[in-house]
């Protein structure tokens, strides 16, 4: 039996011990030049919704604050995600719809010494157009519409920058983002399985951030986990293809999985 029919199935036989768990971003959402129009599928959030209702836990798992989340997703006080948790920000912030509470830690103080040096930063460096994202914990630069170049050219310089004030570098889709050295994707995908008890993990993701992520899942299944790779994928991130044992041609067609998903449950 294929993996995907297989891991589908032990999900459908035991959804109290299941977690699916998507990224936003790519995902859920499509790409595009404004991240703040960046809505949620409306197909994705009905199916989840509907999902909600029937499976042991669903987890949004974002390079978002959760505030952004939540309203670009309207995840919050829908029916059928009473038990929607929601790790922002690579896992550092903590949304439980149980609560309506974020959990938080404070911002590294390192992060505002780098957001008031990057205006002439980039300026020195000829990128005085890139866009700036202060996400709290994380700044985020944004290459998007800016021409061929302008992402793999200051990559690295931005990787140096960040080393110098103790930072780490997250990259994405014309995006690199700057936060501190703490927590990823697979790190807070781990603790939440352990945390819930899960026997059957779906995630879902689209960019070098979810790489952790599907690494985790892979250390899952060792471990006797069953567990699925989705792969929503574009033409601009490859990285996650040979990694999955599902591949799916970008948001909308997330949103007809989770639906068949929905039906079958």
């Amino acid at each position: 039996m294929p993996k995907t029919l297989a891991a589908r199935d032990a999900v459908l036989a035991d959804p109290g011990g299941s977690l699916l768990a998507l990224d936003f971003d790519g995902t859920l959402a499509h790409i595009v030049d404004d991240p703040t129009r960046a809505f949620a599928n409306e197909q994705s959030v009905a199916a989840l919704a509907r999902i909600g209702g029937r499976i042991g836990h669903i987890a949004i798992i974002t390079g978002r604050p959760v505030h952004q989340a939540l309203s670009l997703g309207g995840f919050s006080g829908l029916a059928g995600l009473e038990g929607l948790v929601i790790f922002g920000q690579y896992g550092r912030e903590r949304w439980d719809a149980a609560t309506g509470h974020t959990v938080a830690p404070p911002r590294d103080p390192e992060i505002d010494a780098v957001e008031a040096l990057l205006p002439q930063w980039l300026l020195a460096h000829d990128a005085e157009a890139v866009r700036i994202e202060d996400k709290g914990l994380a700044i985020a630069l944004h290459t998007r519409g800016l021409g061929e170049g302008v992402f793999d050219r200051l990559a690295p310089e931005l990787s140096a920058l960040a080393a110098q004030h103790g930072l780490d570098v997250e990259p994405g889709r014309q995006v690199v983002e700057l936060r501190s050295a703490v927590i990823d994707k697979g790190d807070v995908l781990l603790s939440y399985v352990a945390e819930i008890g899960a026997r059957h993990v779906i995630f879902a993701g689209d960019d070098l951030g979810d790489v952790p992520a599907f690494e985790a899942v892979g250390r899952l299944k060792a471990e006797g986990v069953t567990g699925l790779l989705i792969c929503s994928a574009s033409a601009e991130q490859d990285a996650l293809v040979a990694l999955s044992d599902l591949v799916l041609d970008g948001p909308d067609a997330v949103a007809n999985w989770l639906e068949e998903l929905a039906d079958d449950l």
